[in-house]
């Protein structure tokens, strides 16, 4: 997704910079030198002017990516598969030549993860707001999935809380339980078989949302910290350099 990972490195570095900028007592930081790049103060204004404006548009990028047509069901690395309570009886069903509802079940899973993920943007914006320079200087010092953790443990529970009850909404409105019904159903009629274990399909798709939704800002982060060619614009070659 070389679109998504420009527009996720701009919003990786804009976060960083804009965080120790906007502290009084850091107004003299030399950037640079901080991430490992060229030395040589930034110039305030400038940058501050043109952060704040990256830093929303990347954020809203970044959730634009999942909660696309496809933004799931197209990728491979996120993709909602049937959960593991199911896979006997969807193995036992692509044999039979019903493969069909399988198919129709993880396509209904993935819409409704698409659908939710929106809910994402508001939330990120907060924790961003609110990361204070120590948050900053731990992520610049961290992992190599660094900005990703500080995410996750700041905003998991409010997401999971506002997935919630967008997931049941757009499940209900796919028609997951209908298709869950009649998966389970055809099963159970296949000879030697019974119905498998229930599964809370809302619960089970909200978890696989925000673990999507992780993996995506935990694997364009990595491209940005390892990889030169992913600093694709000017701010990015100042403040890494290059």
């Amino acid at each position: 997704m070389p679109d998504f990972a420009r527009r996720l490195a701009v919003f990786s570095a804009a976060l960083l910079a804009l965080m120790i900028l906007g502290c009084a007592s850091m107004q003299n930081v030399d950037l640079g030198a901080i991430l490992g790049g060229r030395t040589g103060q930034l110039d305030e204004p400038t940058v501050l002017a043109g952060l704040k404006e990256a830093l929303r548009v990347g954020s809203e990028n970044t959730v634009a990516s999942t909660s696309t047509v496809d933004g799931f069901l197209g990728n491979a690395l996120i993709r909602i598969a049937m959960p593991d309570q199911l896979d006997g009886a969807a193995s036992t069903l692509r044999k039979a030549g019903l493969g069909g509802y399988v198919d129709e079940l993880e396509t209904a899973m993935n819409r409704a993860a698409e659908q939710a993920a929106g809910e994402a943007r508001g939330i990120f914006w907060s924790a961003i707001t609110a990361m204070t320079i120590e948050d900053a200087f731990a992520i610049l010092r961290g992992h190599e999935t660094a900005a990703t953790d500080y995410f996750r443990s700041r905003t998991e529970s409010d997401l999971r809380a506002r997935f919630a009850p967008i997931v049941a909404e757009k499940t209900e409105s796919v028609g997951l339980g209908r298709l869950y019904g009649q998966l389970t159903d055809t099963y159970g009629k296949l000879p030697l078989t019974s119905k498998p274990a229930l599964v809370d399909l809302d619960a089970y798709v909200t978890d696989e949302a925000l673990d999507g939704l992780f993996t995506v800002l935990a694997r364009e982060e990595q491209a940005i910290r390892q990889d030169p060619a992913a600093r694709t614009t000017e701010l990015l070659r100042r403040v890494f350099g290059g």
